[in-house]
């Protein structure tokens, strides 16, 4: 199965967390990672060469650390593009029978996220899962890395996570 790990993220050049899962498996076979926040530094995508990515993946992974409860905004943008651009484009089954997931990390403890805020991390992710659902992919469940730091960071669970679907 080919797998495009889309990734995103607001302040990368400060990463330390997605550097490291990123470093872990940029020698696997059948992935490809893509990191928009360098290809797209300018925030001008180009939409045709995202399209060839994605129709030569089997699975689509977003991976990004979730801020303010949310996507990068670059990510949002990306979908903004390069959804509409599929959805009326010459192609609108592009993306049908693709496996879709989302891979995130967050700062805060998992107890963050169990609604007691008011909102479930499940239900923060649900609009990109609907938004991919609505374009045909197929949901894979998702893998957050709660209080995410690299001396904590389990390489395994995260590979694991990735051949999921």
């Amino acid at each position: 199965m080919k797998t495009l790990i889309l990734f995103a993220h607001t302040f990368w050049k400060d990463s330390k967390v997605n550097k490291a899962l990123l470093e872990s498996v940029k020698s696997l076979d059948d992935i490809t990672i893509h990191n928009i926040s360098t290809a797209y530094s300018d925030g001008n995508i180009d939409i045709p060469a995202e399209i060839e990515l994605l129709s030569q993946a089997d699975k689509i992974i977003f991976q990004f650390p979730l801020f303010w409860f949310s996507t990068p905004s670059l990510l949002k943008e990306w979908q903004d593009r390069i959804l509409t651009a599929i959805l009326y484009g010459e192609n609108k089954d592009l993306l049908k029978g693709k496996k879709f997931q989302i891979i995130t990390t967050l700062g805060g403890a998992e107890s963050s996220y169990d609604g007691h805020h008011g909102v479930t991390l499940e239900e923060l992710l649900k609009p990109i899962y609907h938004a991919l659902k609505y374009c045909g992919c197929e949901y894979v469940e998702h893998y957050a890395i709660f209080q995410a730091n690299v001396d904590n960071l389990d390489l395994n669970a995260y590979h694991n996570a990735i051949k999921l679907g």
